[in-house]
């Protein structure tokens, strides 16, 4: 596909690979790289050794673009952003904050910056910093979220910048990018699929409660700190959501000891596949991923999708 997207990345189609912590590793990053959308290293919390570790083992697998998905929150973000910039990555995502202090740095080793965004207003502040596209993310994602719907954040977004946008929250199939590109963008990126893709390294246990999952089946945790997650419903998101009432009655709510309640809780599902007290993040469309495919097939079968409804564009 021709668009702005595929020919500021050189990739074949405009699909990105979420860059979700824990999940997205080298093998699946260079999986979906090799299928023709943008395969993303997660580095989460983790130090600067294992992303450099990650980076090599993705330059091993594939000859095609990959990025990396910087949280700026890390306590190591300072090292990662100079690793990418040292190891030559082309292309670097962001969220949990803004990269204005390491543009000039990505400038000048040629990285292309794209922000995660949840609204207008940074959307607009992350074009005049000099980003070369956003991500417009609604609520339907899984992990972390924002508080406005994609259908409406989209095309705000849209007509607020003049730099390429990419949809993200509630896409799952080929019906999902052709509303996205009806909505203005000019791609999208998807999570929730790809974490049950054959080359994604998370726990089967994980993996199977997100195909099981039914459209009712996710909550959101975390709104009276400020950062609310959306995830499967299981032991961990029943107790989370008992102590945020208890929370809430207080004069000041104890939000360090709700933090510390859920702390490991992502790793408990991704590595040890605790699908009870496990934090399983997981979007809206859980439910519409219904068997576990390589990154190909998924790819292949969106894009097929797609092209049907576009007329055969």
């Amino acid at each position: 596909m021709k668009n702005r997207v595929c020919e500021l990345l050189g990739i074949k189609y405009p699909i990105f690979q979420g860059g979700m912590a824990w999940v997205s590793e080298a093998g699946l990053a260079s999986a979906v790289s090799n299928a023709g959308g943008l395969g993303i290293i997660a580095a989460g919390a983790a130090p600067a050794d294992y992303v450099k570790e990650q980076i090599r083992k993705a330059k091993s697998l594939t000859d095609k673009p990959f990025g990396v998905n910087i949280m700026l929150m890390s306590p190591f973000v300072d090292e990662i952003a100079q690793l990418c910039c040292d190891e030559g990555v082309k292309i670097v995502t962001t969220g949990a904050g803004t990269p204005s202090k390491y543009m000039e740095a990505f400038n000048t080793a040629g990285v292309k910056v794209i922000p995660l965004v949840p609204s207008v207003a940074i959307a607009k502040k992350m074009e005049k910093i000099g980003v070369a596209a956003v991500v417009a993310e609604g609520m339907e994602a899984g992990g972390h979220i924002g508080k406005l719907t994609t259908m409406a954040l989209v095309p705000q977004v849209v007509d607020a910048v003049s730099i390429p946008v990419l949809a993200a929250g509630g896409i799952a199939d080929g019906r999902g990018v052709a509303a996205s590109f009806m909505l203005g963008a000019e791609g999208v990126q998807i999570g929730t699929r790809f974490l049950v893709a054959t080359e994604c390294w998370a726990h089967q246990n994980y993996k199977n409660a997100v195909i099981k999952a039914k459209d009712i089946d996710t909550v959101v945790t975390g709104n009276i700190s400020g950062h609310p997650v959306r995830s499967l419903r299981n032991k961990l998101t029943t107790q989370y959501i008992a102590l945020e009432k208890e929370e809430a009655m207080k004069e000041k709510p104890d939000i360090a000891a709700l933090e510390a309640f859920a702390a490991g809780a992502l790793r408990k599902a991704v590595v040890d596949g605790d699908v009870n007290e496990g934090s399983l993040m997981a979007g809206q469309v859980a439910s519409m991923v219904t068997k576990e495919q390589t990154a190909d097939e998924i790819i292949q079968e969106i894009w097929e999708k797609y092209t049907k409804l576009a007329g055969g564009a």
